[in-house]
């Protein structure tokens, strides 16, 4: 059979370019050691014969794959999908493809790290959104590639994250300006791979109020033991039952925060009239609901992510301690007014 009836290999353009195979491979990858007479024969022969090069031959010269992995713990969440949607056309302009290892569960979880199969799939790995044990740490150091914790900090690593204990602070700030002293905290109880950001937003929230002398009230933070609009309806009936109730409650994040808004409205409790309601994140519910909140970009943490896995791939020996702090800022709308002026008493 010959070259015209079958698909073409990299022998056939290594004999009609009349060089090696080898040559061929780095000649189509952009090597610098190939003088430029040699590559203008190889890729015209190349052109002739409709050849592209493949990935696994490729990467038998290269020792890479082509393919950077990411690690998440769910998809059905805005954030992942933003996140995504910006760094996979980044990795396609960089002839790079995707892989996505999706671990929502402890059976899940235990397996990835026994098996690790991004050791021989990738050529560097993003961790998005975990809280990992020392020895899952230790584990993906093992990797023998550039791996980039996304969303999070983690120390003496490559990440790229938003400082949410700075966000937290600036919207519970708001808030105490506007003259409120009894703020609420709403968080969500034990969520899929984001209590790292669950804890620091508490804890800004918390800088704030003592910033300010406002007394801790651990009867203010409250959690949705349930999913949905019923775990928040019972979250805010415990609020509502407090001696003092609070003027005004900051969700964790805006999905918690329309759910309130839409329970308080069903209540006939007016918003912000009532009670200011600020959010964080900035999700599409966020405008829907006229909600203040502490905005983030995931499209931007995808985007930089991405560009610092290819940074370290391409330098195996660039800063593998680098941080990228990006930042946030209060976006306020509807939701979030003065506090009510409280009622004379009649005597």
């Amino acid at each position: 059979m010959s070259p015209a009836q079958r698909h073409p290999t990299m022998a056939d353009v290594a004999e009609r370019a009349g060089v090696s195979a080898s040559t061929v491979s780095r000649a189509l990858r952009g090597f610098a050691n190939v003088s430029p007479e040699v590559r203008s024969r190889v890729e015209l022969a190349a052109r002739e014969l409709d050849f592209a090069v493949s990935r696994h031959a490729s990467s038998l010269v290269t020792g890479r794959t082509g393919v950077v992995a990411v690690l998440v713990p769910t998809l059905n969440s805005w954030f992942m999908g933003s996140a995504l949607s910006s760094l996979g056309p980044l990795l396609r302009a960089a002839d790079m493809q995707l892989a996505v290892y999706v671990i929502p569960d402890l059976a899940e979880r235990a397996a990835f790290f026994e098996q690790l199969p991004a050791r021989r799939n990738a050529d560097a790995l993003l961790v998005f959104s975990f809280d990992l044990t020392e020895e899952e740490s230790a584990r993906l150091d093992d990797l023998g590639m550039p791996v980039v914790y996304v969303s999070q900090h983690a120390d003496g690593r490559p990440s790229v994250y938003v400082d949410d204990v700075a966000g937290a602070r600036h919207g519970t700030r708001h808030l105490l300006n506007l003259g409120h002293r009894r703020i609420a905290f709403l968080q969500t109880a034990g969520a899929t791979g984001f209590a790292f950001s669950a804890r620091e937003r508490l804890l800004g929230h918390q800088q704030a109020l003592t910033e300010a002398g406002v007394p801790l009230d651990d009867s203010l933070v409250v959690a949705t033991e349930t999913d949905g609009k019923r775990g928040v309806a019972e979250a805010l009936g415990r609020l509502l039952s407090l001696r003092e109730p609070p003027t005004a409650v900051f969700a964790e994040q805006d999905e918690l925060a329309a759910d309130l808004v839409w329970t308080l409205r069903r209540a006939r409790i007016e918003v912000p009239e009532r009670m200011s309601v600020l959010g964080f994140d900035d999700q599409p519910a966020a405008e829907w609901f006229e909600l203040s909140t502490v905005a983030q970009s995931p499209s931007e943490m995808g985007r930089v992510a991405g560009e610092l896995a290819l940074e370290l791939i391409d330098d195996p020996d660039g800063d593998h301690h680098r941080h990228v702090v990006l930042p946030t800022r209060l976006i306020p709308r509807a939701s979030t007014a003065p506090p009510p002026v409280p009622e004379k008493d009649p005597c």
